[in-house]
């Protein structure tokens, strides 16, 4: 379950609630029972298990075809 973080406007809190996506836009009251709340743009960071990097395939370039026109 996506979890959302809030700032009250009255009285400067923020906080986050767990709740489903379609309930994104819902309204949502600070601990404090204020409902003059906006809800704030989280990032969001993922990080993994760091290896070596899968060397690239010969002559695979990238370009604008993934390497297979030679550009």
């Amino acid at each position: 379950m996506p979890r959302y973080e809030y700032r009250c406007r009255a009285c400067g809190d923020t906080f986050e609630m767990n709740r489903p996506m379609a309930e994104a836009s819902a309204p949502a009251s600070c601990p404090s029972g204020h409902d003059d709340t906006v809800k704030l743009l989280s990032t969001v960071a993922v990080t993994g298990r760091g290896g070596p990097a899968a060397a690239p395939a010969a002559g695979g370039g990238g370009g604008c075809c993934g390497g297979g026109c030679g550009c």
